[in-house]
């Protein structure tokens, strides 16, 4: 019987192995090799002749010369990345507030008000994932042109029907944005929002608060998890995003940090740079989810 009971643990521990193996060659294959050549990349050379990069896989022998190139393309005399990525910043702060603005009233009716209605509502807020990226974009850009229903719809009401939208505005960058995440930000919040005890509204409304006090006081608070996620589901990709600002606009104007180191990739001899960008751009990526992970798992022990 003891025999028995000692082996057991070992055949659970194998299965679980075993369970994990196809997922962990996966991460092997699909993420660390890649991450391996993306260094090897940016700590190689360049054929001078040919325009081409030459990888590096020994780390030993990895250069700093691409290292050097960005952070002069940075800080330098000749700075050409650092508007970039102060323009990506900002559209990324002023697309999450606005997606975070429009989801949560969705989210807060979907949950509380929707009734019978609310499996046909979540369908309707999961249609846009039907639909690729690309296509929804394509779509503003039908929408958004010259001769579109958006300068139609204005000249309709008599107001200015003339306009560029698509001529480098920054407004059309940040709405594409919005309009390309929000999706995530409306289901995220109305996972948690559904989840709030109804109990304790009520509690709060016996208590004598009203209804705007019970949302400010109990429903925002109880919330901050879904707008913690929320934020960083979107931002984050927003971080990195190009596509977005390549259709609906590619004006250097409103040029991207995507679009500086989709610009390198493409560049002959500037390949190695785009890969110590994109590098630096997965570790400023990095602060913000370990912070998310950290005091998710914080929360979870102080609920316990």
């Amino acid at each position: 019987m003891s025999a028995f009971a000692e082996t057991r643990p070992h055949r659970s521990r194998g299965l679980w192995v075993a369970l994990a193996l196809p997922g962990a060659i996966w991460l092997l294959v699909l993420f660390l090799a890649p991450f391996y050549v993306m260094l090897s990349v940016a700590g190689g050379g360049v054929n001078e002749f040919f325009q081409t990069v030459v990888p590096v896989w020994n780390p030993i022998h990895w250069s700093s010369w691409n290292l050097s190139a960005v952070w002069r393309g940075i800080f330098g005399p000749g700075a050409f990345i650092g508007a970039p990525a102060l323009r990506t910043l900002l559209y990324t702060v002023i697309a999450t507030i606005v997606s975070l603005a429009i989801a949560y009233p969705v989210a807060y009716f979907v949950s509380r008000y929707a009734g019978r209605r609310k499996t046909l509502y979540l369908v309707l807020l999961i249609a846009p994932f039907w639909v690729s990226y690309m296509m929804r974009m394509l779509a503003w850009i039908d929408l958004l042109q010259q001769g579109g229903f958006v300068n139609s719809t204005l000249s309709f009401f008599g107001l200015p029907g003339n306009t560029d939208w698509l001529g480098g505005k920054s407004v059309t960058v940040i709405l594409g944005l919005v309009y390309g995440y929000i999706p995530y930000v409306i289901l995220v919040l109305y996972a948690f929002l559904d989840r709030i005890d109804q109990r304790m509204l009520e509690a709060a409304r016996d208590l004598g608060l009203s209804k705007w006090r019970t949302f400010w006081h109990v429903t925002i608070p109880l919330s901050k998890p879904a707008l913690i996620a929320g934020t960083f589901i979107t931002a984050l990709p927003m971080l990195g995003d190009y596509y977005t600002n390549q259709l609906l606009s590619g004006a250097p104007g409103t040029t991207m940090i995507g679009n500086a180191i989709e610009g390198q990739l493409d560049a002959p001899g500037e390949v190695g740079q785009g890969a110590v960008l994109s590098l630096m751009l997965i570790v400023v990526l990095l602060i913000p989810m370990i912070y998310y992970v950290v005091s998710t798992a914080r929360a979870s022990l102080e609920s316990a």
